[in-house]
């Protein structure tokens, strides 16, 4: 027996086997039922009803286009504020940027609640109105380090050869940035798009913390449907948000293989 145990143990393969159940009763099992709820009426008959009523109803169509806008905004502007804070990181003589990237994601390490009540203390502090600019403030702030970080991961590891090439085939500081450091980091950019915008469109917390409860973006809407106990109602409206996620992470992994292909030519 314990050698059986131990040839077990012994092959490689099978410790997959926890992280395989893991997969399907955590992972597999959930999207099923979102998927058979989706399809399915009151009754439980088969039916495209809840997607019917998504299409039809006014409010839902409009707080979906909504929290697309929002999270495009947030994706926008936390590359506007990540990309250059990770290339300063990246330069070598940059000494302290170990230290400097731990400060930027430092606060990843707090809950997404916390850092969200703390920023309704700050407007509150600064006698600043909650709303739509508090929205976009505090997502920018809550999701920039995963904006960051991949990029900075990206030019980090870059090869500098490369761009001793470029300098040496005589291009300037500009050409070297848009001909070679671009091109190669848009790995990094494309896995921060993804890390910040899949969370943004189906936030909640943050939308109801930072409004009021004023605005409502998408994630709300499925939040109180399936509060409510409309079970089969909010199953569909969170299909078609994974729906929207499997699509956005499709286009950015087509994204960075072209860019991987045709990257890095002067």
């Amino acid at each position: 027996m314990i050698s059986k145990i131990s040839a077990f143990f012994m092959r490689r393969k099978n410790w997959t086997i926890p992280y395989a159940l893991f997969l399907v009763v955590f992972v597999v099992m959930p999207l099923l039922l979102i998927v058979l709820y989706a399809f399915t009426d009151a009754d439980g008959a088969f039916s495209f009803g809840n997607f019917r009523k998504f299409m039809v109803h006014p409010e839902a169509m409009n707080t979906f286009v909504y929290s697309i806008g929002i999270a495009i905004i947030t994706t926008l502007a936390c590359l506007v504020l990540g990309y250059p804070a990770a290339y300063v990181l990246s330069q070598e003589r940059f000494n302290t940027s170990r230290t400097m990237v731990v400060l930027f994601i430092l606060p990843m390490w707090v809950n997404i609640l916390i850092r969200t009540l703390a920023t309704v203390a700050l407007f509150d502090f600064l006698n600043l109105p909650l709303g739509e600019g508090a929205l976009v403030f505090g997502m920018v702030y809550n999701f920039l380090p995963f904006m960051i970080y991949p990029i900075y991961n990206t030019l980090q590891k870059m090869d500098r050869s490369l761009i001793e090439a470029a300098q040496d085939l005589g291009a300037n500081p500009f050409q070297v940035f848009m001909k070679t450091i671009l091109p190669l980091s848009m790995p990094g950019v494309m896995s921060g798009i993804v890390m910040v915008f899949m969370p943004t469109v189906s936030t909640f917390a943050i939308a109801e913390l930072l409004t009021m409860n004023n605005i409502k973006l998408f994630g709300t809407t499925v939040q109180e449907n399936i509060y409510n106990g409309m079970w089969n109602y909010g199953a569909a409206l969170s299909l078609i948000m994974l729906l929207l996620i499997g699509v956005t992470i499709l286009f950015t992994n087509e994204e960075d293989s072209a860019s991987n292909e045709g990257g890095g030519v002067i």
